[in-house]
């Protein structure tokens, strides 16, 4: 008798856990509380580096992950999940190899998609029985015009220690930022995988948690030797958005965040005249097409090389204004579209000039920023005042980080010292 009772009881639990597990919704909530409370192996470092988010067109609905690895793996993937839910997703990356100093370095990359507006997610990567720790990035919001972007200025160093100072410094005091910008020569040298894993290391743990708009400089082409070259490296660094060109991809972009267009350009088609002859050309009528087609508000153009020339002691240019070949061949394009600011580097000095249209002074033109420089490589008291800078800060400067902040009816940019003291501002207003 009480073995009948016993099998019955048996029978029983079996037949209510098969029609648990047959009603879907149900057999999916007991997975994700599985997944999400299964015990993982932690990744290491040698499994995992230089994680970093990497902005897309459009960072309502999408974000770009990517990470580095000394191992080839097919079995890589990536975890998300909205904060504070079970539901765990899984993406599989794309993979591609860089093949440098003798060393194979795997790098993947996952292009998230359809994500929802204003929302946080976790995320993580792993294989097998390993999973690295959970990381966030956040959406931006639909039909939002406010936000925040970090600027640094040129990176490059021979020890990053001041570059991470620099950058945590200003995360620390601004973590409602969006995503930040580089404005070029993020490494001294761009062969050298030393120099980027420093680069790396200085904005850990913001480039975790978000998005980076990387813009290419020089000194991303040259290499060990410092010879010129094709700036592989950072091209296998940073999936950027689309530009229509395959030959191009990387060089150059755009994307929107708020109702404010960034263009992304490249200034360094003398470097790559030997390797890309067209580039310039090709930029070109990207570039026309790029603007006169966004439908936001503000136009914000991002490139390394300035548009100016700058007289200093062995050369001094007096009183005399001499824009550079990058400012003769792309400012009557910006008056053309008539782009509300552009941003540039490579002279490793913070000038705000006046608003210049048709090569003169302005109220009704271009805000053009000089923005410093954020390494440890200095030129003090190098360049002389130019008659179009408005603002020059104190000689010898030391390094220096921008906030952009933007509104329904404003671009605020601030310009901050390392100690966070604020050395300079200005606000287009429409």
């Amino acid at each position: 008798m009480k073995k009948r009772i016993i099998i019955s009881v048996l029978l029983l639990i079996i037949i209510c856990t098969v029609g648990i597990m047959s009603y879907s919704p149900l057999r999916n909530k007991i997975e994700q509380i599985f997944f999400a409370t299964k015990v993982y192996n932690l990744l290491n470092s040698e499994e995992y580096m230089n994680l970093h988010q990497v902005i897309t067109k459009d960072s309502v609905n999408s974000r770009t992950i990517m990470w580095q690895s000394l191992n080839d793996r097919e079995d890589f993937i990536l975890e998300y999940k909205q904060k504070n839910e079970d539901e765990i997703l899984q993406a599989k990356p794309q993979k591609s190899v860089l093949d440098i100093d003798n060393k194979k370095i795997y790098i993947y990359a996952v292009t998230l998609e359809n994500l929802k507006a204003d929302m946080v997610y976790d995320y993580r990567l792993g294989f097998e029985n390993n999973r690295s720790d959970w990381y966030k990035l956040k959406t931006a919001k639909e039909n939002n015009n406010k936000f925040k972007a970090l600027i640094f200025p040129d990176s490059q160093s021979n020890d990053y220690t001041e570059w991470k100072s620099l950058a945590m410094n200003a995360w620390q005091n601004n973590q409602d930022s969006d995503f930040f910008i580089n404005m070029g020569d993020l490494v001294d040298n761009g062969y050298d995988l030393v120099q980027w894993n420093g680069w790396f290391d200085g904005v850990e743990p913001m480039v975790n948690n978000i998005p980076v708009a990387p813009v290419q400089g020089n000194h991303e082409t040259y290499t060990t030797d410092w010879q010129v070259a094709m700036p592989n490296v950072y091209l296998e660094m940073f999936k950027l958005p689309t530009n229509g060109n395959d030959k191009y991809q990387n060089q150059y972009y755009s994307f929107d965040y708020g109702d404010v267009h960034f263009t992304v350009i490249n200034t360094q088609d003398d470097e790559m005249a030997e390797f890309e002859p067209d580039l310039l050309n090709e930029q070109l009528k990207w570039l026309e097409n790029d603007l006169a087609t966004t439908d936001k508000k503000w136009k914000v153009v991002l490139m390394h090389r300035d548009i100016l020339n700058y007289g200093r002691d062995a050369k001094p240019l007096g009183d005399e204004i001499s824009f550079s070949r990058h400012g003769e061949i792309y400012m009557p394009i910006f008056d053309k579209y008539d782009v509300d600011a552009v941003l540039t580097a490579h002279l490793h000095t913070y000038r705000r000039r006046a608003l210049i249209r048709d090569f003169a002074q302005n109220e009704q033109g271009t805000l053009y920023i000089l923005t410093g420089v954020a390494g440890n490589v200095r030129y003090p008291s190098l360049w002389h005042k130019n008659p179009l800078d408005e603002y020059v800060p104190p000689q010898p400067e030391t390094n220096n980080y921008l906030v952009l902040e933007a509104d329904e009816n404003s671009l605020t940019f601030n310009c901050y010292l390392p100690d966070n003291t604020q050395i300079d501002t200005f606000t287009l207003t429409k």
